[in-house]
C-alpha cells in the first residue's frame, strides 16, 4: 500500500495545505510553474473548496498545466471537479478565473508521467515509491499504472464542454 492511497491527515495534512495561505498572499511566485493552486467546488454542498497541487507539466505555449490525483485513489478535488468545473487556478503569477479542463486518457497520462520521469529523476526516484508508481522507465507496470492514475489538464478559458 502507498503512502498515498489515503487522505493526509495531522501534520502532513497541514504541511500540504501550506502552500494555499502563500498563494492567498499573493505569493504564489514563489512556487513557479511547480505548484498548481485550484479553487472549486464542493459537490454536495456548492462551498468553495482549494488545493494546491503539484504539476507534473507545464506547457507555457498552449498555455497547459497538467496534474496528477495522487493522495488518495479519488481526492475530493477530483470528484468536485467531475461534478462541476473549475472556480479558479492560479499558477505562479497567471490566475485563470473560469479555466477549462479535460481528463486525459491513460495514454496521455503515461507519456505524461515519463515525461515528468525524465525531466525530473531526483524526484521521482523519492516519490514514485510513496506514489506506489515504478522507479524505472522499463517498468513493465507502467500502462497498468497510468490506467488508475487520473490526471487533469488546465487551460486559461472554459470552452464547451471538457470531458
Amino acid at each position: 500500500m502507498a503512502l498515498t492511497d489515503r487522505k493526509p491527515t495531522g501534520l502532513l495534512r497541514l504541511a500540504l495545505r501550506t502552500p494555499i495561505w502563500l498563494y492567498r498572499a499573493r505569493l504564489g511566485w514563489l512556487t513557479g510553474h511547480r505548484l498548481l493552486y485550484l479553487a472549486h467546488r464542493g459537490r454536495r454542498t456548492g462551498a468553495r473548496r482549494e488545493v494546491v497541487v503539484e504539476t507534473v507539466s507545464f506547457d507555457p505555449t498552449v498555455p497547459e498545466v497538467i496534474v496528477v490525483a495522487a493522495w488518495g485513489k479519488n481526492p475530493d478535488w477530483y470528484r468536485n471537479l467531475r461534478a462541476a468545473p473549475a472556480i479558479e487556478v492560479r499558477l505562479g503569477t497567471r490566475r485563470w478565473p473560469d479555466p477549462g479542463h479535460r481528463f486525459l486518457d491513460s495514454t496521455e497520462t503515461l507519456r505524461t508521467l515519463q515525461a515528468y520521469q525524465r525531466a525530473h529523476p531526483g524526484a521521482w526516484k523519492r516519490l514514485a515509491p510513496l506514489l506506489g508508481f515504478p522507479a524505472d522507465p522499463a517498468d513493465p507496470r507502467w500502462p497498468e499504472v497510468a490506467d488508475t492514475v487520473h490526471a487533469i489538464a488546465f487551460t486559461p478559458h472554459r470552452t464547451g464542454h471538457e470531458d
